[in-house]
């Protein structure tokens, strides 16, 4: 039997993803720990944790609710963009305590599970289970791959092309054979903090300006063109799920993601709605994970939100974005 852990990184309104991420996998069926690991203070919702020791980290806290996963909370001090730090951040754990575990599944925290856990344990028998992303495919020539195989191997590393799938750095589950593979990420992550100023640099929210993206703009998204390239760096064995599976694409979504700058709990969605955007599925996923075990929103915004969702659902068939 597979055994397993999760784990996110967040701060500022995040908070509100991990309890949504949390209660999804709840759902779910499982049971193990969830690893939060964060800067800044705890959110309100989880004041009722409580103190515990987790070897290598300082100032750790606890929530366990009654027949839900823990949530264990571990404060942070890296200077990097936390969207940089998730190699770093599942190597301390698979050293620390996630030792004793076959498999440490990393999620953003705008991200839900909507598959059995079992499935996922499964899928970790296969390979580095990793989904594809919304700018997939990149065939062997194209420009960023090309991008990539140039400034590496300038440094020492060759690429190996092994296949047109790009993958998405939000969802990763790795086990402790795949160490070797995890070490590259963050290898390849340091060389291009040269390229691009440093790993405070970002394209998300909170991320610093970038000094350069290289060749055709080939290390734009820092932490998932390091993974990508890690892919051929490495001789992991790569299990890659279509872009269905983060709701990119019609099919069974199995980790919806709400990808761009407004999340679930950001978004206006009959404003929206009016514009011609509808609620993704990544949208409807969150709020109907937004109670349970953690509830970090009170029930009747809740409420409110489900049927902003379900009224910006049916402005959508009629208002169409030309």
């Amino acid at each position: 039997m597979t055994t397993s852990a999760v784990c996110t990184l967040f701060e500022g309104s995040y908070h509100f993803g991990v309890a949504a991420l949390a209660n999804s996998l709840h759902e779910a069926g499982f049971r193990g720990t969830i690893y939060a690991g964060h800067r800044g203070p705890l959110p309100n919702w989880a004041l009722r944790a409580q103190p515990v020791t987790v070897p290598g980290w300082d100032g750790a806290f606890a929530l366990r609710e009654r027949d839900a996963p823990e949530v264990v909370f571990l404060p942070l001090a890296t200077s990097h963009h936390l969207t940089n730090h998730k190699p770093e951040f599942l190597l301390r754990l698979l050293d620390g305590p996630a030792r004793s575990l076959d498999v440490v599944f990393y999620a953003d925290p705008d991200i839900c599970v909507t598959a059995p856990w079992r499935f996922f344990e499964e899928w970790a028998t296969c390979g580095a289970a990793l989904c594809e992303d919304v700018n997939s495919p990149l065939p062997e020539h194209h420009p960023r791959r090309v991008g990539w195989r140039r400034y590496f191997a300038a440094r020492g590393i060759p690429l190996r092309y092994r296949c047109a799938e790009y993958v998405n750095g939000g969802f990763v589950g790795v086990g402790h054979r795949d160490r070797a593979f995890i070490e590259m990420w963050r290898r390849l992550l340091d060389l291009i903090a040269d390229e691009v100023g440093s790993l405070g640099a970002a394209s998300v929210e909170g991320g610093s300006s970038y000094r350069s993206t290289g060749f055709a703009n080939c290390f734009d998204c820092t932490d998932q063109d390091a993974l990508n390239a890690a892919l051929e760096a490495s001789d992991v064995t790569p299990s890659i799920v279509g872009q269905q599976a983060m709701g990119f694409r019609p099919g069974a979504a199995l980790v919806p993601h709400a990808l761009g700058p407004r999340k679930p709990w950001q978004r206006r969605y009959l404003a929206a709605a009016l514009r011609g955007e509808a609620p993704r599925l990544a949208d409807k996923t969150f709020w109907d994970h937004a109670d349970g075990p953690f509830q970090a929103h009170r029930e009747f915004v809740v409420g409110l939100k489900r049927l902003e969702v379900a009224t910006g659902a049916a402005i959508g068939r009629f208002v169409r974005r030309a």
